[in-house]
């Protein structure tokens, strides 16, 4: 029987550093000779992808806009997800669950009550192994961002929308701290790739 894959997901705002790092945690875990997914939310699948150009760029209402991310996280569980772990591989999300309750539950404040009553109908029992969450201050995030691209709709909110998701993250992580690990982003790369470096080879070594 083989045995089930691990799910590791990467948390953060944008600016934070995981785009940075996630190439080199798939290339780390497919050298130790298991097979690794890379994966991404909103997105994932077609539809997923689809349904991110609408969140990203599309005004809607706030029901709306959590509804979505879920409906695209329900099509990536059971088509991508799920499947991946049974085989036995290991996937590696950019972004998951964690981040509706931080952005729709904490920077949009309508709270974690409904947003783990959709958890609880979309997703029971799934949860990641590990989750890295890439924390810097959310001026630090602005000014690493403002250089790179044209800003979506979450990126144009102002300080205190991200100061609130950063708040909601922390509280994730300290209500959870066995599964999420806090990353001071704000670190040099190797600094930050060290840390992962040895938390990925005892998370390695622990599923032997």
């Amino acid at each position: 029987m083989t045995a089930r894959g691990l799910f590791i997901t990467l948390e953060g705002v944008d600016g934070a550093g995981k785009s940075t790092h996630a190439g080199w945690l798939v290339d780390a875990i497919r050298a130790s000779g298991r097979t690794v997914l890379a994966t991404r939310e909103p997105g994932g699948t077609p539809l997923g992808e689809r349904l991110r150009e609408l969140v990203l760029h599309e005004p809607m209402h706030l029901e709306t806009e959590t509804l979505l991310m879920f409906a695209g996280r329900c099509e990536h569980v059971r088509t991508v997800i799920e499947p991946a772990l049974a085989s036995g591989a290991w996937v590696v999300c950019d972004r998951y669950t964690d981040a509706t309750y931080a952005y729709q539950g904490g920077g949009r404040e309508l709270g974690a009550e409904r947003i783990a009553a959709l958890e609880q109908w979309m997703q029971p029992g799934l949860q990641p192994d590990r989750t890295w969450l890439f924390d810097v201050p959310p001026e630090v995030a602005r000014q690493r961002l403002s250089a790179s691209r044209d800003p979506d709709r979450f990126e144009r909110e102002a300080g205190a929308f991200f100061e609130r998701v950063r708040a909601a993250y922390h509280a994730r992580a300290q209500a959870q701290p066995r599964r999420l690990h806090i990353i001071d982003g704000s670190r040099s790369v190797d600094e930050v790739r060290a840390q992962l470096e040895a938390e990925l080879r005892a998370l390695l070594e622990s599923a032997q």
